[in-house]
């Protein structure tokens, strides 16, 4: 395609045309775990490390992410921990709720973060029905997840008997867990909607025992979501496992982002309607990607482009 660009350019009497080629596969270095120059990015963040900072007091930053552009992104900005959440359902995928993502589509979205990511902990998303019908199919598809997705860990929600004894089976067949407690979103129809829980003291004090459930299980971490500030501190303490916030205050081992709402980058007026209050924007990507692609219809249409 250069060559024929550069013969025609020739015989318009333009001579040779600025073209950069674009590198091909062939050009490309693939990402591989604990590469790069910083040192800070070379240090791969395992089960074992994420650990270590917990008990040092090192907050854990812990972000989403869906495809590789994002994985890049948040492993350079030195991310700790980055989960493919069922939440692409809702940012990526417009659905309204997070019911809808299948496993196969979690599985894609995991496969192309773990191409753009070094340095951070990888952990899936077991969506909705992918781990409730039985133990057999929650390792199967936890294994799937791990093995083709190129995962490191995988997140399930919620506390019951049936999913404690899930996460027992994963982690004894050698899975990494990490929970996830507080506002569940898979269970939006049953808890009647996306709703803060642990408001009141039984609540609250079930939402310790549940941490140390989990943690009694084998799970490694736990994601506390949408809960009262010292709720979150007390099973924070109650438990000798990280603990990541989202919504939950400020004394919990690290925090959790969804990637498009602390970039700002949905303007769509059903992604205003489930951004949660407690997020905070980082930026307005979203608005300079509309501005930018507005520019460009404008000068298509009034003929200034090319």
């Amino acid at each position: 395609r250069l060559a024929r660009a550069d013969a025609a350019a020739a015989a318009a009497g333009l001579g040779q045309m600025p073209f950069e080629q674009t590198p091909g596969p062939t050009h490309v270095v693939k990402a591989t775990k604990g590469d790069g120059e910083d040192e800070h990015k070379k240090k791969n963040i395992t089960i074992v490390e994420l650990q270590k900072m917990r008990d040092k007091g090192t907050p854990i930053a812990m972000a989403t992410a869906y495809d590789f552009p994002s994985s890049v992104h948040v492993d350079n900005a030195g991310v700790d921990v980055v989960l493919v959440g069922d939440s692409v359902g809702m940012v990526v995928l417009g659905y309204d709720t997070t019911l809808p993502v299948t496993f196969e589509e979690m599985l894609h979205h995991c496969k192309a973060v773990s191409r753009g990511c070094r340095r951070p902990l990888l952990v899936g998303d077991m969506p909705f029905g992918s781990y409730e019908v039985s133990t057999a199919e929650a390792q199967r598809n936890a294994y799937r997840l791990l093995k083709e997705g190129g995962m490191e860990a995988v997140k399930m929600e919620g506390c019951d008997s049936a999913r404690l004894h899930t996460c027992e089976v994963l982690v004894k067949g050698g899975i990494a867990v990490m929970g996830h407690i507080g506002l569940t979103p898979q269970s939006y129809s049953t808890l009647g909607g996306f709703r803060a829980q642990g408001r009141h003291a039984k609540a609250a004090l079930d939402l310790v025992e549940s941490a140390k459930r989990l943690e009694g299980a084998g799970c490694f971490a736990m994601v506390v979501e949408c809960v009262p500030d010292e709720v979150a501190h007390a099973l924070t303490e109650a438990v000798s496992v990280p603990t990541i916030g989202i919504g939950a205050g400020a004394h919990t081992s690290g925090q959790v982002l969804v990637y498009h709402d602390l970039l700002g980058m949905m303007q769509h007026p059903h992604h205003a309607k489930v951004t949660p209050k407690f997020c905070k924007q980082y930026s307005a990507v979203g608005a300079t990607i509309n501005g930018a692609l507005t520019r460009y219809v404008s000068e298509v249409r009034d003929g200034v482009f090319p």
